[in-house]
């Protein structure tokens, strides 16, 4: 589950220009289903942008298992299966192994609809897909070994920090220690690691790829939100890496600079990283408000404007339908941004604070959402406290804060020179 640190983007820069209006979003149109299912059809919302009929499949079979995921602290085998199944371990695999160098518009669609249903299985999802852009970064002989026999190879991280003990041997390194936050490494047939190369407080960071037969795992995930996702720790007792299955951190910051490389693996970490993080949690914004208007519907009378009920739900649906709606043009267009943007600082800066703003929006809305359910809402069995605790399990996390995504704005926009 890693995390992204805050951009110190240049200070060369004059302020920047008023933001391209993006065409209106598709408002949020709420569901009658009271069940952890996903639509069958597409709603309003998930027609917005880019179809992906291709994660349909996977969204119900996630949203089936929803509760049982809750329990076990991580996704049923079979949910697992469905989500590279349905593409997304593949999704950002390089062409040359089958891979579908995907796009982040079509990503952010396609988790926040497994999101719906199931807020852990779309984080796994998501990280699926990231985590096969960065090993794209690995040398081609690395990629070999993960990919050689088909690009559906689930791959779990622990990047953010660095950890371990790393020795550089002759055609390798040995990497021994412990690594917290692995999400769904249950699943995962490979893990990537980080590790510092050198003394700990001057060396480089290096990332390694280790088969799955390398770790291993510790039960220790007992969060209240997310709780299907699994992410435990995971320990490596003195196991080689050859140094074909590594990396610098910082190349794999930087995106790679070949001129045949696809637009998804040259873009920098930071432009995308908080953008991957925050698709599940407008999946589980969705889900929420669908969950609310089914316990609303038939208990008030929001067009009754003479029951004081009736008028609260009426401003609860309102404000917080129009609140998710605005998160997800500030999230599709984060999206633009890293499928078609220049690669510079600029981007970078805006998709930081984007994301941390939208995160914002969909914690406000479902808390709200929540408040406004009565008790029936904050029952076990009712899904919508559990897209409530998903979110703010989500608005936690390091990449998404707005304290350093708001510092490199206004460094961006307030630079002298």
């Amino acid at each position: 589950m890693p995390a992204a640190t805050s951009t110190t983007p240049n200070t060369s820069t004059t302020p920047v220009t008023p933001v391209t209006p993006v065409t209106p979003v598709t408002p949020v149109t709420p569901v009658t289903s009271t069940t952890s299912t996903a639509p069958t059809a597409p709603t309003a919302s998930t027609q917005a942008s880019t179809p992906v009929h291709w994660a349909h499949g996977a969204a119900a079979r996630a949203a089936r298992s929803a509760a049982d995921a809750e329990r076990a602290r991580s996704l049923d085998p079979e949910v697992a299966a469905a989500l590279v199944d349905a593409g997304f371990a593949r999704y950002f695999v390089p062409g040359r192994w089958g891979g579908r160098v995907g796009t982040f518009g079509e990503l952010l669609e396609a988790v926040a609809l497994v999101g719906e249903g199931c807020a852990s299985a779309a984080w796994c999802a998501a990280l699926q897909a990231a985590h096969g852009r960065l090993a794209a970064h690995l040398p081609e002989r690395g990629q070999a070994d993960l990919w050689q026999d088909g690009p559906d190879v689930p791959i779990s991280a622990a990047v953010v920090p660095p950890s371990g003990r790393l020795t550089e041997v002759d055609g390798g390194y040995r990497l021994s220690g412990r690594w917290n936050l692995a999400s769904g490494v249950d699943h995962a047939h490979w893990v990537l690691l980080a590790a510092t190369e050198g003394a700990p407080d001057g060396g480089r960071q290096r990332i390694l790829a280790l088969p799955r037969a390398d770790i291993r795992v510790h039960d220790t995930w007992n969060n209240s939100g997310l709780r299907g996702t699994g992410s435990h720790s995971l320990t490596v007792d003195d196991a080689f890496v050859p140094r074909h299955r590594t990396v610098l951190r910082e190349s794999l910051a930087a995106g790679r600079d070949e001129p045949d490389a696809a637009r998804c693996h040259r873009i920098p970490y930071q432009l995308v990283a908080s953008l991957i993080f925050v698709a599940p949690a407008l999946g589980a914004a969705r889900g929420a408000l669908r969950s609310w208007t089914e316990l609303t519907r038939g208990r008030t009378a929001p067009h009754d404007r003479a029951t004081p009920r009736g008028a609260d739900a009426a401003q609860v649906l309102a404000r917080s339908s129009a609140e998710i709606d605005a998160a997800q043009l500030l999230l599709e267009r984060a999206a633009r941004r890293a499928d078609t943007a220049p690669l510079d600082d600029l981007p970078v800066a805006l998709n930081l604070r984007d994301a941390a703003i939208a995160v914002d929006l969909l914690v406000g809305a479902v808390e709200r959402l929540l408040r406004g359910g009565g008790s029936r809402a904050q029952r076990d069995d009712c899904e919508l406290q559990r897209f409530w605790r998903d979110l703010y399990a989500v608005a936690g996390h390091a990449a998404v804060q707005l304290p350093p995504a708001a510092d490199a704005y206004a460094q961006k926009v307030l630079a002298v020179g």
